[in-house]
């Protein structure tokens, strides 16, 4: 989906689901299901995933390009979108909340990955100093040719340990692989995103949630989101890492979650 605006469609609202890195608009299959008729589900792809356009920006520009790029096609809907992101989607998703309010009407995330707040407020303990890792192995493995090895290294961190990717489909393999370029460019622009103080004049109806299994830097991101956006809805629950893999289907908590923010959100419109 490409187009520049989205056509309406009387009576119904729109929720707009944003993927994880690695991944594309077909993770939200189950959450389409639980929406649909109620609501219009769009799943766009995001720069360099799946059918989605080609980045040849700079790395500090690529999250920028996928809010401005979803703004365009939320813009002018009556009373804003409802937003649902995972991981990387998550920070897109924030990000349009923050800066394109007018054309948000909720959010709804799971582990955003806005790791300028580590960067800010944990210096090189050890949340960041995972992320740093990571980034810095994934471009050391890049710069060799190493696809393969620089995809295995980041399925298999954000799935918890050795053997998710082994695990994966020769396909899911070869999809991710793919989009290694565009991820390790995400990790930079990710770096220098929004200051947590612009988190604290958040104002849209906002859910958020996050596993107490998962990595560290996802952990204290969590607690510093809490700790600037009060007003937003902050829940942690015993969930496992969601690997970034082609068309998964994210824990039903999260659909049901974010159907239940979008409903209250769009009847709150509708009654004003």
């Amino acid at each position: 989906m490409d187009r520049e605006s989205i056509p309406q469609t009387a009576g119904r609202a729109t929720v707009i689901g944003l993927h994880s890195s690695g991944s594309t608009g077909g993770q939200w299959i189950a959450l389409r299901a639980q929406l649909e008729p109620e609501f219009r589900v769009l799943t766009p792809d995001l720069h360099g995933h799946g059918s989605g356009p080609a980045w040849h920006g700079f790395d500090d520009d690529i999250v920028a390009a996928d809010a401005d790029r979803i703004a365009r096609l939320a813009a002018g809907v009556p009373g804003g979108v409802h937003l649902v992101g995972h991981s990387y989607g998550g920070a897109v998703a924030l990000r349009l909340a923050l800066y394109h309010p007018e054309s948000v009407a909720s959010v709804a995330v799971y582990e955003p990955v806005v790791f300028r707040l580590l960067f800010d407020y944990h210096g090189r303990r050890r949340p960041t100093s995972e992320v740093i890792e990571l980034a810095g192995d994934l471009r050391r493995r890049l710069r060799c040719g190493n696809i393969a090895g620089a995809a295995a290294r980041f399925v298999d961190y954000w799935s918890g340990g050795d053997g998710a990717w082994r695990a994966l489909s020769v396909g899911q393999q070869a999809g991710i692989a793919k989009c290694m370029g565009v991820i390790a460019a995400q990790f930079t622009a990710l770096a220098s995103g929004a200051p947590l103080s612009d988190y604290c004049l958040l104002r849209t109806p906002a859910l958020m949630l996050f596993g107490s299994e998962m990595r560290a830097p996802i952990r204290r991101i969590g607690e510093l989101l809490r700790f600037a956006s009060p007003s937003a809805l902050s829940i942690q629950r015993p969930m496992k890492p969601v690997p970034p893999v082609m068309k998964i289907r994210l824990p039903a908590s999260l659909g049901q979650s974010a159907a239940s923010t979008a409903l209250i959100a769009s009847r709150s419109s509708a009654r004003a």
